[in-house]
């Protein structure tokens, strides 16, 4: 096997690793692309939404999933159009503000 692969690159070494299925990244190494990687996303200092645990009955969550990806977003926007022809309630805030 080690001479097939030696046959097949005959410039690299008889390590047994398969390199067509390696992944080329920028250069300046290992600890410099993981860097890079930390640096694409970062805390959202500004979040506009808010990350809760909430149940919703199976056949509701399964009708919005069947939409496919996008789901949560289409949800989000299903529970907005409800809040605007239906009168709001008190929030929480404004429940322990004593409105």
């Amino acid at each position: 096997m080690a001479a097939a692969i030696a046959a097949a690159a005959p410039d690299a070494p008889a390590t047994g690793v398969d390199w067509k299925k390696g992944t080329v990244t920028p250069g300046g190494g290992v600890a410099e692309t993981v860097a890079q990687l930390r640096r694409t996303r970062g805390k959202n200092k500004n979040p506009t939404k808010e990350q809760v645990a909430i149940r919703f009955d199976r056949d509701v969550l399964d009708s919005f999933q069947a939409g496919g990806p996008g789901w949560q977003t289409r949800m989000n926007a299903a529970l907005k159009e409800w809040l605007q022809e239906h009168a709001p309630r008190k929030t929480r805030a404004a429940a322990k503000a004593g409105r």
